[in-house]
């Protein structure tokens, strides 16, 4: 009999329309967000030209791309954000003091300013953070050049600082305002989980459900921090915090044990689940205790009970024993031993010193974009970076244009900061929309955004100036030609790489998983979401193969090879969270597997590790033929 996994393989894949339709239609949430995005970044742009701020455009940007639906994670990191600016602001007033009068000691200060954080960002917990720093800090070094020298100092580095504190500010207070309850979210989430299972279930073949496997890619880390933030702020009783977060973790469990029924499951025991499951979501809806569950039937399977023991959980029984996954820790392991970090940073930094270079050198300060194009289009693969690039060119496109219509037809009808308020809440609608769905799109709604709103908002109020329009838009695709120039030919990371690291991650989480006693097993969601997001993650980098240079590009064979991986090790997910037998001696195999996948091991150790597995019976016999095969699939390179 075909498996679920055989048969989402076997599966066409769908056509760019198609996954254009899926990823622009909308679904919970999105149009709310949407709205709220458009709406501050049309109140950021009328305080800036009251005030007299410059570069409003870029205070867009950040809210584009940092605003959340969480209110109380967006109001954190703002404040997070102005505080971090200002002790580097503060200290790169000292710099400024020291080079300004010497421009080549000004550009080696921008280098390194720049080096240092991307270098933070890529090999810390910071992320992207620290390259919204490093571009804030460089742009405001570079300021020095267009102001006088005597003010250079104080003037340039206010102007970063507000760049940063406007928006950020604003965006705390908004959300306070007017911001999305993490409450709400939380059942939100319970929801959207509840109604994904029973889809799944009811379906036949919950393992091949496109929408379950999306939820379960997800992870839990964000569902798990805001039901701890809730109850850190008191935002309900002790006890329903409580409940939402044993809601939180059992809503992750139904969706793992639905995806490990069989898909010849009795219909009758499938229609009981569903029918259960449904009666929940209408309690919840009516605000009313969802009701207890009966027993699970006679015969039934671990995945059937599993389902069970969390709907009886969601109706406020017992949750057991919790094992927490380990946290990540903020300097990453091999921050100095893994010269990727140093490479993405040197790589950055050279991109964006280029196009500072080019522009001052042909007194050409109008596509001083190209410089923030660096810092916002690079990423750590070369296929990552290719199709944020793309992104970027198409979005740049689609914003000029939105952009210059509006000049031509729209602007010179406009008589107040208030009308331009009102064009810049319209045109970042489409920005907002796109920017809010899923990661294949996201970053094209927020260069729509920025290349809009870099047309648009010149000086301090409406303008009719298409020659600046002009200019950024050519610093954008100068921007974007010096990336894709270096990334190409410079220390060349491959999606391979990547995706192999996201499995070898994926399998040291069950490596774990596996170690734990069966009664402990249940209580470890976050071992069981953290490996899925890892998978979800490695399934992403794949699909950017073909953005990929063809010298680095893997063959097709070893592309093939890698999904299959990614498909075993998310069925091995399921059975070992769903085992109720001891799985430790396999948690040692898992881990030499994933130290293997970019030293295959011998053909002595497969011998070894199949003659293992057919000894096995049950539930270890199906987990010690995944480990066989998963060790085959991974040494495949062409």
């Amino acid at each position: 009999m075909a498996t679920a996994a055989d048969a989402r393989a076997a599966a066409p894949a769908p056509s760019l329309l198609a996954r254009m339709r899926h990823d622009l239609a909308p679904f919970p949430g999105r149009a709310a967000l949407t709205w709220r995005i458009a709406l501050l970044c049309a109140l950021v742009v009328g305080v800036a030209m009251l005030y007299q701020i410059p570069e409003a455009a870029i205070s867009c940007y950040l809210v584009i791309f940092l605003m959340k639906p969480d209110a109380a994670q967006n109001v954190g990191t703002a404040l997070a954000l102005i505080v971090l600016v200002s002790l580097v602001v503060a200290f790169v007033v000292l710099l400024v003091n020291l080079t300004v009068d010497s421009p080549p000691l000004r550009l080696i200060t921008i280098a390194l300013v720049s080096f240092v954080f991307l270098f933070i960002g890529a090999a810390t917990q910071l992320g992207e953070i620290g390259g919204v720093i490093a571009l804030i800090i460089a742009y405001a070094l570079t300021l020095v050049n267009v102001v006088p020298v005597a003010d250079a100092a104080t003037l340039g580095l206010r102007y970063a600082w507000y760049l940063v504190a406007l928006p950020m500010a604003m965006m705390a207070l908004f959300n306070i305002a007017m911001g999305l309850s993490p409450v709400r979210l939380a059942r939100a989430t319970l929801r959207e989980r509840l109604e994904a299972s029973a889809r799944a279930i009811a379906g036949g073949a919950p393992a091949a459900d496109p929408v379950l496997a999306a939820r379960l890619g997800e992870g839990n880390g964000e569902a798990e921090k805001r039901a701890g933030l809730i109850r850190l702020l008191h935002m309900v009783p002790s006890p329903a915090a409580g409940q939402l977060a044993r809601d939180v973790r059992a809503g992750y469990r139904l969706m793992l044990a639905a995806a490990g029924l069989t898909d010849d499951l009795d219909a009758s025991r499938r229609a009981a689940l569903v029918g259960h499951i449904e009666r929940i979501i209408a309690a919840l809806d009516a605000g009313e205790a969802p009701p207890a569950p009966p027993l699970p039937a006679s015969g039934a399977g671990r995945a059937e009970h599993a389902a069970w023991e969390a709907l009886a959980i969601i109706a406020g029984g017992p949750e057991g024993e919790i094992t927490p996954a380990p946290k990540p820790p903020f300097l990453r392991p091999d921050a100095f031993g893994n010269p990727a970090y140093q490479r993405f940073a040197l790589k950055t930094t050279a991109a964006a010193i280029i196009c500072y270079v080019m522009y001052t050198g042909l007194n050409w300060q109008g596509i001083h974009t190209a410089l923030i194009t660096c810092y916002v289009a690079a990423l750590g693969t070369t296929g990552e970076t290719l199709h944020k690039l793309g992104l970027r060119i198409v979005g740049c496109l689609i914003g000029a244009t939105l952009g210059v219509a509006s000049i031509l037809f729209v602007v010179p009808h406009l008589e107040s900061v208030g009308g331009l308020m009102a064009l810049i809440f319209a045109g970042i609608l489409l920005a907002a929309w796109v920017s809010t769905g899923p990661e294949r799109i996201a970053y094209g709604g927020v260069q729509i955004g920025l290349a809009f709103l870099l047309t648009v908002v010149q000086g301090f109020g409406p303008s009719l100036d298409l020659d600046s329009a002009r200019d950024r838009i050519v610093g954008i695709l100068l921007g974007n030609v010096v990336i894709y120039l270096i990334f190409t030919q410079v220390w060349v990371v491959s999606i391979e790489s990547a995706a192999r690291a996201h499995l070898a991650a994926a399998l040291n989480g069950l490596a774990r998983l596996a170690s734990l006693a069966p009664r402990r097993r249940a209580g470890a969601i976050g071992d069981a979401a953290a490996a899925a997001e890892h998978l979800a993650h490695a399934r992403d980098m794949l699909e950017l193969v073909a953005f990929e240079p063809t010298g680095i590009r893997p063959s097709v064979a070893t592309a093939e090879a890698l999904e299959a991986a990614r498909a075993e090790i998310s069925a091995l997910n399921r059975d070992i969270y769903l085992s109720a037998d001891d799985l430790s001696p396999f948690a040692a195999r898992l881990g030499a597997i994933a130290r293997a996948i970019d030293a295959p091991e011998d053909g002595s150790a497969a011998e070894t590790m199949e003659g293992t597995a057919q000894n096995e019976t049950d539930s270890p016999a199906v987990i010690g033929r995944r480990l066989a095969r998963l060790r085959r699939l991974m040494a495949v390179r062409a």
